[in-house]
């Protein structure tokens, strides 16, 4: 006969150790603390970022008739979106300016964070710009702009 009682065996089950559950604490605690958590967070917000190194591609091709630079802006808005010319040099400009608030249950607002991010090109052209001559477009993340090539006055060389 066994000196265990019915009862006795719900009491052991709960006193019996997880097999794992030390190795999951230590996991959890070494991925809370820092500078793992530190590290985590910043490949979190490597991600977020649209330019994580505050730069975007820009490519400009020169054609016969005109200039078409072309600038890749992913998830960019035309609203965060600034061009400025100045005698030879076009500038894009790209603003993104974030508030994320956490609130509690009631509604109450206990964490807010602002984060604004710019960044900027200047592109430089062999001829003066016009500005009421260029034309810019922007479709699923594509910015292109387009200037005309001035055609100077030809001179002949007389004799």
């Amino acid at each position: 006969m066994s000196s265990m009682l019915p009862g006795d065996q719900n009491n052991n089950k709960k006193n019996k150790p997880e097999p794992f559950g030390e190795i999951f604490r230590s996991m959890n605690d070494f991925f809370h603390e820092k500078p793992i958590k530190g590290f985590l967070q910043t490949i979190d917000d490597f991600f977020k970022s649209p330019f994580p190194n505050g730069a975007f591609t820009v490519e400009t091709q020169e054609k016969a008739e005109e200039f078409i630079i072309t600038a890749q802006l992913p998830g960019i808005k035309r609203e965060q979106i600034q061009l400025n010319i100045l005698r030879n040099y076009i500038t894009i400009s790209v603003e993104n300016n974030e508030i994320e608030t956490a609130e509690d249950k009631y509604a109450q607002v206990f964490q807010q964070k602002l984060s604004r991010q710019q960044s900027s090109r200047t592109i430089s052209l062999p001829q003066p710009i016009i500005e009421n001559k260029v034309k810019a477009s922007y479709r699923d993340g594509l910015l292109q702009i387009r200037i005309p090539r001035e055609k100077g006055k030809t001179i002949t060389i007389e004799e």
